[in-house]
């Protein structure tokens, strides 16, 4: 904590009952020298007043200039000056609209201190609202207009905490403090830090917990440190040089947040948010293949009303799948007129486009892992016994996977890693898995393009060992480097 100094505007705003912190006055921090020449300082701006020009501007403004990592920011109060900045971008979700409905009055007011609240339903939408207005005390205002949403939100005043307030403020600067600054567990030091956000209570990450930790070991060997972090942990992605995501991603999931955040912030990401946007919807995939001569089976993109195409184009057994469908769920099989329509309708409830492709029978399918451009590992995943695909989900839940085999790129198939390459040169320079299919005449095919594609140890390891770890980590590090000053 010796690195940190919390600013106060007169020393009776900090009181008694506060964690013990180097406090400094605002005219205290203006003026000695003492703080003027110190660099690599935390300021946590108490001030009375965020306004332009006030006491707590200037604290705010100087402290940037002297190098210091302040909260708030200038930037940050200037934002919430704006209309703008108030407007909804936040989706109001399921517990928030549970605890909303139950209000009589029409307005309501969260309290959120350093992205910590003391309702459970909002925790979630506070730290999203901190990290967005990055200000140690803020107040959220909802108001039901036909519907709840967000109508303004505030910076609050220290000496205005109410007595009900001042324990949660407390109780949030402690946990704050002891998340960012909290020294290092180990005396030895690293070129680079990188987030790997997992989750832990995932059903089917794309790493297991061995390939987890041999990237956490081959990173350290290349000067990268790495830590595992979950999705609680958005405010403090930009204390880190990369991020490695390591969950299933979509666009409308906080795995795309955290990218979206990472690049904003000018770190490496992989997978970068607009590789996420180009893999996860298999309507972009499939026209993007078609304009640019990839071989895909028959395929036509389906809109309510417009099912005759796939019987055209297609034939019987027709594969029918969601945009953003992962891991073999959300794609279906129609075997006749029938299936089709019934199965379309339950899929148009939930999207406006769904994809129809040509069945196509095959033991295996191939799958080729592109990195920066280049394959880095080739794989053959069996699909489950007594069934059409890789991973056979059960009604319960249930899951039955069929078996894998990893070959050296030079011994696959030199048309399967053509085509690989080509399909995911149109995505861009990151970390893909192609999947493909190849018919007993020779022909190849491309079912689609995946970011972020699964290492599990024991699989896609077989042949390269810790060597594929390695070079997954030895690009983070170029690109570290890269854009290192």
């Amino acid at each position: 904590m010796a690195d940190v100094v919390v600013l106060v505007e007169k020393a009776a705003d900090w009181r008694p009952e506060f964690p013990a912190v180097r406090l400094a006055t605002a005219r205290e921090y203006l003026t000695e020298p003492s703080f003027a020449d110190r660099g690599g300082l935390m300021v946590i701006n108490l001030c009375r007043s965020q306004q332009y020009q006030s006491t707590g501007y200037y604290c705010s403004l100087l402290g940037e200039a002297r190098g210091h990592r302040v909260i708030p920011s200038v930037r940050t109060g200037q934002d919430l000056r704006r209309p703008a900045a108030f407007a909804p971008r936040y989706g109001l979700d399921a517990p928030v609209r549970r605890f909303l409905r139950g209000l009589e009055s029409d307005r309501y007011r969260l309290e959120v201190y350093f992205g910590d609240t003391t309702e459970p339903a909002f925790e979630d939408l506070a730290r999203e609202v901190f990290d967005t207005f990055r200000a140690p005390l803020l107040r959220v205002e909802f108001r039901r207009e036909g519907n709840w949403r967000i109508h303004a939100v505030h910076v609050q005043s220290l000496h205005r905490l109410p007595a009900s307030g001042r324990e949660a403020f407390g109780a949030a600067l402690s946990k704050y403090l002891a998340r960012r600054w909290r020294e290092p567990p180990s005396p030895r030091r690293y070129r680079y830090d990188l987030a790997i956000l997992h989750d832990p209570e995932e059903t089917m990450p794309p790493s297991n917990r061995r390939a987890i930790k041999r990237f956490i070991e081959a990173g350290r060997k290349a000067g990268i440190d790495s830590e595992l972090i979950t999705r609680r942990d958005f405010a403090k992605l930009a204390e880190f040089d990369g991020l490695f995501i390591r969950v299933t991603t979509q666009v409308n999931h906080y795995s795309y947040r955290f990218a979206r955040r990472a690049e904003r912030e000018g770190m490496v990401v992989i997978d970068d948010p607009l590789s996420i946007l180009r893999c996860s919807n298999k309507v972009y995939l499939a026209e993007l293949l078609r304009r640019n001569r990839i071989p895909t089976p028959p395929s036509v993109v389906l809109a309510p009303g417009g099912l005759d195409a796939a019987e055209q184009v297609c034939g019987y057994p027709v594969v029918l799948k969601v945009p953003d469908g992962s891991f073999s769920r959300g794609v279906f099989k129609a075997e006749s007129p029938q299936q089709l329509e019934a199965r379309a309708r339950e899929m148009f409830e939930h999207s406006e486009l769904i994809l129809a492709q040509a069945f196509t029978y095959t033991d295996f399918d191939w799958r080729v892992g592109v990195l920066n451009r280049e394959p880095l590992y080739v794989s053959q995943y069996f699909m489950a016994k007594r069934h059409w695909q890789i991973v056979k989900h059960g009604s319960t839940g249930s899951r039955l996977a069929g078996g894998s085999t990893t070959m050296r790129v030079e011994d696959a198939p030199p048309e399967v890693v053509k085509t690989a390459l080509k399909a995911a040169n149109l995505i861009g320079d990151g970390f893909y898995g192609v999947d493909l299919k190849q018919s007993p005449d020779g022909t190849v095919v491309v079912i689609e393009v995946n970011d972020n594609p699964s290492i599990d140890a024991g699989v896609e390891d077989e042949v390269l060992g810790d060597r594929l770890y390695e070079r997954v980590m030895q690009e983070f590090l170029r690109r570290l480097s890269d854009i290192s000053p």
